[in-house]
């Protein structure tokens, strides 16, 4: 089993149950951990395993799409990766919120999720 990683991934979106958020957006984290079993004993090519470039360019497109819940990112998300990769066992993913409109909260507020295939 192989384990790539994206962590500490900074985008702006606009993301919220609030008419303030959709306007003023707010910056997010996001943490991908991909677990695969890949097809070969050894890997020599781009091919042959889970590109995280890839990964990345559909993560920032799917942060594009403002989106009530951050709930509703992890799960369509996670669904999404497994269907496009038939090797994935298991995705770990994590959003950050870090201003979120809540009076006086010193912090961030977030979701994780955690996908397996067996699971589906």
């Amino acid at each position: 089993m192989i384990q790539i990683h994206l962590e500490q991934l900074q985008f702006y979106a606009y993301h919220g149950l609030f008419q303030e958020e959709k306007l003023l957006g707010n910056e997010y984290l996001v943490d991908i951990h991909l677990d695969y079993q890949p097809n070969k004993k050894f890997i020599n090519a781009i091919d042959e395993t889970i590109d995280y470039s890839k990964v990345y360019e559909l993560i920032s497109q799917r942060m594009k799409l403002p989106t009530d819940l951050l709930e509703t990112i992890a799960t369509e998300f996670c669904h999404q990766m497994m269907e496009k990769y038939e090797t994935l066992q298991s995705i770990h993913f994590s959003i950050k919120k870090m201003h979120p409109p809540i009076n006086q909260l010193i912090g961030h507020v977030g979701v994780k999720f955690q996908l397996k295939r067996s699971d589906i």
